[in-house]
């Protein structure tokens, strides 16, 4: 009840895409967004990247930011070719499936963050998908911001209304975005760890309890797996925002970098998370083959225990079954009555003396 209570909740706060922006493009477009930004302050029409760097040069303040949707090569080369991007790059934000990083071509920062997304699921099995990736990438010039993102979710749409009700701070230029993105996908982590914390718990409960099953260690693997695609996103992280926080960087305004700060400790924080759930799922997986294997003895010091007892019979009927004409009482009035009281007595000494013990 209290998982789905959370479920709920996180489901009511989950932030929106506002499909009715004045700026999206038409879907099926890789271009989602283009805008011209002056003194923080968006200025209206839809003209083409080119029209708008011009706008903006002309200007001689402000800057560009472009969103992109998982472009194809044909797509991104007129873009790579009027902002002047290096090939490399270029070739990483098309291709995707790249580490998180930051690095610097010719005057261009170019920046890949991974994104994720907590997968609901009403019950944790051995094959439910926890965590879902994606990727934001964006290069940052001293009077552009392209954004490229690959996947089914961390769309930057609420994250640029948001940045559009604070003009102080997009006055900062194309920095200012690069912070914005990358406090948002750390936002996002923590979101996702909190809510993996749950899933922990509730693993964590069931192998302890006293009906824990024995299939606990498909569910427990698959957490390690999925916990796993959250490492590879926040791990690599620390040191290219570490680099943006403490070195001073020519696209980077200073102000901007104490912001830097703040994220690198909050991702520090899910770092942090991240390895003690890891060594936490450890020591439960550990506890859980334990269990198993003591349930085993269980099993098998019953079983013995029965087959001793059974063995009393087995070698008694075994003696008086071999039709011999000369054995001992064959002919006796009382000798079955005798026979049978004897094993049932004997059975039952030794059924006590195993449930003393335990073994029963």
């Amino acid at each position: 009840m209290i998982q789905r209570l959370r479920r709920a909740v996180r489901l009511t706060y989950r932030r929106t895409v506002d499909l009715s922006h004045p700026a999206r493009s038409p879907l099926g477009s890789a271009v989602v967004n283009c805008a011209v930004y002056l003194d923080g302050v968006r200025r209206s029409g839809r003209g083409s990247a080119e029209e708008a760097l011009r706008q903006v040069r002309k200007a001689g303040d402000g800057f560009v930011w472009i969103g992109l949707h998982e472009p194809d090569e044909k797509e991104f080369t007129g873009l790579a070719e009027l902002f002047g991007l290096h090939p490399l790059a270029v070739e990483d934000a098309v291709n995707a499936h790249q580490r998180p990083k930051v690095e610097q071509y010719d005057g261009v920062l170019f920046a890949v963050f991974k994104t994720v997304r907590y997968v609901e699921h009403e019950e944790l099995t051995a094959t439910s998908e926890v965590v879902d990736t994606g990727e934001l990438m964006a290069f940052v010039g001293p009077d552009f911001v392209i954004t490229i993102r690959h996947g089914g979710h961390g769309s930057l749409g609420p994250l640029r209304e948001a940045l559009e009700d604070l003009p102080e701070q997009l006055a900062k230029g194309p920095s200012a975005v690069l912070h914005a993105m990358a406090d948002h996908v750390v936002d996002d982590y923590l979101a996702v760890a909190d809510a993996v914390q749950n899933d922990l718990d509730a693993i964590e409960s069931a192998v302890f309890s006293e009906h824990a099953d024995r299939r606990d260690a498909g569910r427990i693997y698959q957490l390690k797996r999925e916990l796993l695609e959250l490492k590879r996103a926040v791990t690599p992280l620390g040191r290219p925002l570490q680099h943006l926080a403490t070195q001073p960087m020519p696209l980077v305004d200073p102000d901007i970098r104490a912001y830097f700060r703040d994220v690198s400790d909050h991702l520090a924080r899910v770092a942090e998370q991240v390895t003690s759930f890891d060594a936490l799922l450890d020591s439960i997986l550990q506890a859980h083959l334990a269990q198993v294997t003591v349930a085993q003895n269980e099993d098998m010091r019953k079983i013995t225990a029965w087959a001793a007892i059974v063995a009393v019979p087995t070698m008694v009927c075994g003696v008086y079954g071999m039709n011999f004409e000369h054995m001992p009482e064959l002919r006796w009035t009382y000798g079955y009555p005798v026979t049978l009281t004897v094993i049932a007595v004997a059975c039952f000494t030794i059924h006590r003396g195993f449930r003393r013990n335990g073994w029963l």
